[in-house]
């Protein structure tokens, strides 16, 4: 397998980014961590990559054959895809990427299905006998409810709906919204459960973080907790089949009576997932080490928990050539 790596939609990632090269460097010194983007120049992660090369959207028809071109050029091994949308088209093409010596970190596209439409996750959580919000009838509704679209990220369009007369007609006639449950944070944590699957589909680290402040729908100031989540995960999710690399699911919890309930799962990095790294929980190594040296690892409970997270903004500066 080729040693370079490459991290598609690299975008703002720049710590991610970062730490893919200094593991990788670790390994083999020579290697490189390229990235994609629309538009390389404005990319923070691009910027500060090996290189950064501009690829069409990902719902173009040639978005493929261009990435395809990019990896085959520059000698890379493994890509790390960042975004929802781009996990459907990549699972839908890991089979011709493979046949290239290529390995895209994507689980299986029935689970990434799953996880893109919310109300299918719904499905699969109360399968793995993981709580969800109970649905709630829009025209026979019982207050207070929360509404967000079936397909949406980024925190956008999400509602919450305290009597009547806060149900509008904008809310009501959305076509994507879906209504459920309030789960009330006075009463429940909101936790953000990093875990990383190998190539067994197997889990091999879970770290849940608490979400004490965010911004933009990412974490913003947030500690890491070795509590009760990750038995209780590990219980229910130990073995997935056709899921690997880092996904990161969503919930709220109770500490007064264990109560955990399921709001979404992201089969890719989450942007908060810096805070495990720095806990200890170095998915670019465990990708390193099973990807590349062909290891197969152990569960792995050595990060260290109470790590506190406070985000800043900084810059990446560029001067005219």
């Amino acid at each position: 397998m080729e040693m370079n790596i490459l991290i598609t939609s690299a975008g703002k990632r720049v710590v991610l980014t970062k730490k893919f090269q200094e593991t990788l460097k670790r390994f083999y010194s020579d290697s490189k961590v390229f990235t994609t983007d629309m538009n390389p120049d404005m990319a923070p992660a691009g910027i500060i990559s090996d290189g950064c090369f501009v690829v069409p959207r990902v719902t173009a028809t040639d978005y493929i054959d261009k990435l395809l071109q990019i990896c085959k050029g520059q000698k890379v091994g493994i890509i790390i895809p960042t975004i929802d949308t781009e996990l459907l088209v990549l699972a839908e093409n890991k089979e011709l990427f493979q046949k290239n010596g290529i390995e895209p970190i994507v689980s299986d596209l029935a689970f990434i299905q799953a996880c893109r439409d919310k109300r299918n996750t719904s499905i699969f959580l109360s399968e793995h006998d993981i709580r969800v919000p109970a649905p709630i009838d829009k025209n026979h509704p019982t207050f207070p409810l929360f509404a967000k679209p079936y397909d949406g990220s980024l925190s956008k369009d999400l509602y919450v709906v305290r009597n009547r007369e806060e149900l509008t007609p904008e809310i009501l006639n959305h076509p994507k919204l879906i209504f459920m449950e309030y789960i009330d944070k006075r009463e429940y944590k909101e936790f953000t459960v990093d875990m990383y699957y190998g190539k067994d589909n197997r889990v091999k680290a879970i770290i849940p973080r608490e979400r004490v402040e965010i911004r933009a729908g990412e974490i913003n100031k947030g500690f890491t907790r070795k509590n009760f989540l990750v038995q209780f995960l590990k219980k229910r999710l130990d073995y997935l089949s056709g899921v690997i690399g880092c996904i990161c699911i969503q919930l709220f919890y109770r500490e007064s009576d264990h109560d955990v309930v399921g709001i979404e799962i992201n089969p890719r990095f989450g942007g908060g997932y810096p805070l495990s790294y720095y806990a200890g929980a170095n998915f670019p190594e465990y990708i390193v080490r099973e990807y590349i040296q062909g290891e197969s690892l152990e569960y792995i409970d050595t990060w260290r928990d109470n790590t506190l997270m406070l985000r800043y903004d900084s810059e990446v500066i560029v001067y005219e050539k």
